[in-house]
């Protein structure tokens, strides 16, 4: 039935791909509103941000990325259907093990954008429109510049055209992307406090740990993982001393 449904998305028309990426594209937002609403009531006492209610821009920036968002996988979709880019239909263990490899490519990637981003003559252009909101909540994860959207799109389409990965391989990193992205932008603490001393979990990015870039902009640059900023020590001082604590508003 997987391989079927492959074979009539490969055929299908464009007008019929279109409509179901927006449609998907849609669902995804409305479903990390909810659903981080949602985890932002169940640990409302653990902020590590101030609880904004009130922001309408951020709404009118999360609906241009549904439709950047959706424009992106249009994209890769023609390069999908030309045989640019290459995925594999197997479930074998390899398959399994791009969603790890992918997961690492793009945070080492992203990290890297991330950085160019702060770049002083490209930040307004770029990446300023993010950081206007110092407390994120979920809808945050989707308010971008419309050029910061983009990048980031365009970074992955390049990943997939070096990479060939399976449709595992870029479901599951898709799905940590969404679920990650999710947690970073909650504005409120989710993970114990012995998160930060576990000797694999401290090495995976929180709540705290982007929210603090949100405030401190020179500091976790990271996506999934803390593993860049240990490396090139661009780490907050205040974290993991400060974690799940909340950061005044606007110091370094």
């Amino acid at each position: 039935m997987f391989k079927s449904s492959i074979e009539w998305l490969k055929g299908a028309t464009w007008w019929e791909a279109s409509i179901i990426i927006l449609v998907l594209n849609i669902i995804i937002l409305v479903m990390c509103v909810l659903i981080g609403n949602r985890m932002v009531r169940w640990f409302m006492k653990r902020p590590v941000a101030e609880i904004v209610t009130k922001r309408p821009y951020e709404f009118v920036l999360a609906s241009i990325s549904v439709l950047l968002n959706s424009a992106v996988t249009m994209i890769g979709y023609y390069l999908w259907k030309k045989d640019i880019i290459v995925l594999s239909a197997s479930f074998g263990w390899h398959s399994w093990l791009d969603i790890l490899i992918l997961l690492l490519i793009m945070d080492f990637a992203m990290y890297v954008f991330h950085r160019v981003a702060h770049v002083k003559w490209l930040y307004p252009y770029i990446h300023r429109t993010h950081h206007r909101f110092e407390d994120p909540r979920p809808i945050t994860l989707f308010a971008l510049n419309p050029l910061e959207n983009l990048g980031f799109g365009l970074l992955w389409i390049i990943v997939l055209c070096i990479y060939p990965a399976s449709w595992v391989g870029i479901t599951g990193y898709l799905f940590f992307n969404i679920v990650y992205g999710l947690i970073a932008h909650l504005g409120v603490e989710p993970f114990p406090n012995s998160w930060v001393k576990h000797p694999v979990m401290k090495w995976i990015s929180t709540s705290t740990y982007h929210t603090q870039h949100h405030q401190q902009e020179h500091y976790n640059f990271g996506f999934y993982t803390i593993i860049w900023d240990r490396l090139f020590g661009t780490i907050s001082p205040r974290y993991p001393s400060h974690f799940a604590r909340k950061l005044p508003q606007g110091r370094d």
